[in-house]
């Protein structure tokens, strides 16, 4: 009987790749937080993980190396955020306090992923050791 490793983390993993990227655009409105003219980003979960299931789904693979993964492209999971606080003057919609949440809440969230990937390799060890 063969073990589907593939199956059995791909989700895991894809959830895990968009967490980081949202890292990074949450770290970019950070960075530009005094930047005049600078919108907020952010990135939709649900819908970047529908997007990664949907094209995985579909079959698609890379035939070349310099070709780009599409399964874990954030095509339209990235969007402005609608700012929670009245513009400052200066156009820039970051607040830096939501932002260092959502970051904080972000890095949980992987973390937890990576606690539950851990489980599952840590219980797939044991049936294949025997239980031993």
């Amino acid at each position: 009987m063969a073990i589907g490793f593939d199956k059995g983390f791909q989700l895991h993993s894809q959830g895990m790749l968009i967490r980081s990227q949202r890292a990074e655009v949450i770290a970019s409105n950070i960075a530009n937080a005094d930047t005049p003219g600078y919108k907020a980003k952010g990135v939709d979960f649900k819908q970047a993980l529908a997007q990664a299931t949907n094209k995985q789904q579909m079959g698609m693979t890379r035939t070349n190396e310099k070709h780009f993964d599409v399964r874990t492209e954030l095509n339209n999971a990235v969007d402005f955020r609608i700012p929670n606080q009245p513009d400052t003057g200066d156009g820039n919609t970051v607040d830096v306090q939501v932002e260092r949440n959502l970051y904080l809440k972000n890095s949980m969230e992987y973390q937890a992923s990576v606690q539950f990937l851990n489980g599952k390799v840590k219980s797939m060890k044991k049936v294949i050791s025997g239980g031993q």
